[in-house]
Parts: C-alpha cells; sequence; structure tokens
C-alpha cells in the first residue's frame, strides 16, 4: 500500500473521505474528527486545516456532490470512494483551475482507500471533467442542492421567513465566521483590539461588544487567549449574557451549559451564585476546564436538568438560562453532517424535550425570576411556537420585549450563526 506525504492533498483527501463516509453511515462528523485527530497527533497545522476544509465544505454544500455523481454511476460505490469522490468533485467545483491535480490525487487517495477502486475513481472523475460545463444547471434544477438542505428545511423556512429564507440558506453554506468574547475582568475591548492588530488580526466591535475578526486564524495565534482575557464565541451566543442581565449576588442556574461558554461570559460579567448543569459527564468536564482557564467559578453538576429530585435542593433561582437542546439548524454550517442526519420528525422530538425542560424550569424559578430560553434553531416549532404554547399553559409568564421586539430571531448570516431568545417573567 502507498504511503503518502503527510503534506499531500492525497493525505488530506483520504482523511476527509474517512470522516465523510462516517456521516454517510449516520454517524456524528465532530466524534470522528476528534477521534482521528487523538489517533494522528503529528498533523500539522496546514494537514489538520486542509483536512477540515475538505470534509466540511463537502457536507456543507449537503446535494451537489451527490446530484453530479447520480448523473455518472447508476450504483453508489462503498462509503469510503463515495466519500472521496464527493470530496473531489467539490474540490473541483471550487478549484476547477486544479483539476489535473485533484484528479491525480484523489487517484492516490482511492489507491490507500480501496486499491482495487482507483481506476473506477480516475474514470468517473474524468468523465466527470467531460460534462463539467453542465454541474451548474443539474445543480440548479435540484432544490435540495441549490440551497444546500433538505427540501422539508427549505418548506419550514418559507413559511416563517418569508424575505429572509433565501438569505439564511446562503449564509449556512459558507464557512462561519470567527468571532471573540472579551473577558471585561482581565482586558478592555480598546485594549483587545491593539493587541490583536499587533499580532495582525483584524477585527471589529459589533453591537453587543462581540469582537469580530476580518478572517479566521488558529486559536493558538490569538493574543490573550491561553492568559483567559478572550474566548472564541459566536456573536449570535453572546446575547445570552446581556438578555439574562443577572443582578449581582443572584442566583443563578444554566440548565444545559455544556461547553460552557455562556456560562462563563455570566460570570465574566457579574458576580453570581451560578450552577452549571450538564446530562453528559464528558461534557461537564470541558465546562470545568473551560471555566478553570477563565479563572472563574461555579458550581457544576451532572445531572438531567428534568429530573429535579436529583440535582434541586428546592431554593428557587432568580435568573435561569435554558439554553436547550434543538435541532441546531441555525449552526448547520458548523456542523455540517446535520444537513445529511435530520429528519423532519426529528423537530417534534426535540419540541416535546424542551417543553418538558420549560415545565421543570419553571418550578425553580423565584417569583418575579426571568428566564431565558435559548435554542440554535431557525424552526419556529422550536422557537416562538415553543414559547407561545407554554405561555398558553402559564398564567403567570409575561412576555419581556427583547430589541422592542416579542422575542429575538438571529438567522444565520456573515456576522453570526442562527439562535433565537425568549425572555420570561415569573409573575409574583
Amino acid at each position: 500500500m502507498p504511503r503518502l506525504a503527510p503534506d499531500s492533498l492525497a493525505y488530506a483527501l483520504t482523511r476527509a473521505a474517512r470522516l465523510v463516509a462516517v456521516v454517510l453511515e449516520g454517524g456524528n462528523l465532530t466524534d470522528a474528527y476528534e477521534r482521528m485527530r487523538d489517533e494522528e497527533r503529528d498533523w500539522s497545522d496546514a494537514a489538520r486545516g486542509a483536512i477540515r476544509d475538505l470534509a466540511w465544505s463537502t457536507l456543507r454544500a449537503f446535494r451537489s456532490g451527490s446530484v453530479v455523481l447520480d448523473r455518472l454511476m447508476h450504483t453508489l460505490p462503498a462509503p469510503p470512494i463515495h466519500a472521496l469522490l464527493l470530496i473531489a468533485l467539490n474540490r473541483l467545483r471550487q478549484r476547477p483551475e486544479q483539476a489535473h491535480t485533484i484528479v491525480d490525487q484523489a487517484v492516490q487517495a482511492a489507491a490507500v482507500l480501496m486499491p482495487g477502486l482507483k481506476g473506477m475513481v480516475n474514470g468517473v472523475l474524468r468523465n466527470a471533467l467531460r460534462q463539467h460545463d453542465q454541474w451548474e444547471g443539474w445543480i440548479a434544477a435540484d432544490p435540495e442542492a441549490r440551497h444546500g438542505v433538505p427540501s422539508w428545511w427549505i418548506r419550514r423556512l418559507q413559511a416563517t421567513q418569508a424575505d429572509a429564507w433565501e438569505a439564511a440558506l446562503a449564509a449556512g453554506n459558507i464557512r462561519p465566521p470567527m468571532a471573540l468574547r472579551v473577558n471585561l475582568r482581565r482586558t478592555t475591548l480598546k485594549a483587545c483590539l491593539a493587541d490583536l492588530g499587533a499580532a495582525g488580526v483584524e477585527a471589529r466591535v459589533l453591537g453587543n461588544q462581540a469582537l469580530l475578526l476580518a478572517d479566521p486564524v488558529a486559536v493558538g495565534v490569538l493574543p490573550g487567549h491561553a492568559e483567559g482575557r478572550v474566548s472564541v464565541q459566536d456573536a449570535g451566543a453572546q446575547w445570552a449574557a446581556q438578555l439574562l442581565a443577572p443582578t449581582p449576588g443572584a442566583r443563578v442556574l444554566d440548565a444545559c451549559a455544556a461547553p460552557g461558554g455562556k456560562a462563563a461570559h455570566l460570570l465574566e460579567s457579574v458576580d453570581v451564585q451560578l450552577l452549571a448543569l450538564e446530562l453528559d459527564p464528558a461534557r461537564a468536564r470541558r465546562i470545568e476546564h473551560n471555566l478553570q482557564r477563565l479563572g472563574l467559578n461555579a458550581e457544576v453538576k451532572v445531572a438531567d436538568c428534568r429530573d429535579l429530585q436529583r440535582w434541586w435542593d428546592g431554593k428557587p433561582f432568580d435568573f435561569i438560562l435554558a439554553d436547550v437542546p434543538c435541532s441546531a439548524s441555525g449552526v448547520a454550517r458548523r456542523h455540517p453532517d446535520i444537513k445529511w442526519l435530520r429528519r423532519e420528525t426529528d423537530i417534534a422530538q426535540f419540541a416535546a424535550q424542551q417543553s418538558e425542560i420549560l415545565e421543570a424550569l419553571w418550578q425553580t424559578l423565584v417569583p418575579g425570576g426571568r428566564m431565558l430560553y435559548v435554542t440554535c434553531s431557525v424552526f419556529d416549532e422550536e422557537n416562538a411556537g415553543q414559547i407561545a404554547r407554554f405561555c398558553a399553559r402559564h398564567g403567570d409568564v409575561q412576555r419581556e420585549p427583547i430589541q422592542g421586539r416579542p422575542d429575538l430571531q438571529l438567522l444565520p448570516n456573515a456576522e453570526h450563526d442562527g439562535f433565537y431568545y425568549a425572555l420570561l417573567r415569573k409573575q409574583a
């Protein structure tokens, strides 16, 4: 079996193909990537970046490669070669001027993945190139390929975002922006901008004091990250601490806290007594590690927030952050396997789980206290519809406006991912 140079495109293609193959078989992309990274610790930054770019961009494009491949093959090959062909086609679409190199390197990758099929890979890709002028027409004729999501996803967004659905879907197909949260306990916005500028990193301040980088960079080059002065967090997620706005000394619950970014932001903003709950022990450890890096203190418990007897001491909370599990449709460009794996029936299941969480947490909120309901979804059933149903069941809920509106639906764009916020006060 040939050995590939670690800095070659062929090497990156083999690793990316194995990642995409996991998704084609129903697995989680992030988990697969982390396992592979742990196994291959000698990766250079360039190799790591190339592998991620190939896998993530291919899955982000969802149906585009499949539409082309469907025209070229009657029977799809085994998942590793199927994945390799999708990646190569996506690369050819992105960089047609490198066609010769891409085909050559894909054939070399096939010789490692499944040697007996390298001739087939060569033939399919060369046939694809001969019909290259027709690709865009094939893609445009298929709504799933054109918009990069399943047809049910398109319908749901059209129903509630009549004027913005196309822009939101288009934004979901680009590389996500990179934003920083500034720890104002340790530095200032002005000082942080100066440090970034000295390091050659261009950034600007958004309306919620998030710093949006002009271009993503490796975390290791960020001045102040290791010292806890800045953290990477999407700008849309940075609204949570400002909207909940707990008062000093308040008792605060972050009910679904991993990996801990919003909890840390709350603690960076004001001195509170914070309890962070997380169902998964490994994810709970990530909360602890993040808080330790930032020099912040909170109680972290492993528990299902719906099971009050397991974790609640009966003393009510003044403020609750309910960042509930959801479809993650607003962050699909960061987790593009969602586009392949999510089913429309999943939305009702998430909505039922969210309803159970709201019912449980509402019992733990002090009269007069505030709860901020958060999702990273763009679907109404999980967002405004969920809150409308909750309010209809409870006569003690008072909606508090956000920026002059009943709630805040952020759709993905060039500055932030998609999030939903609703602020509820429990009437005394």
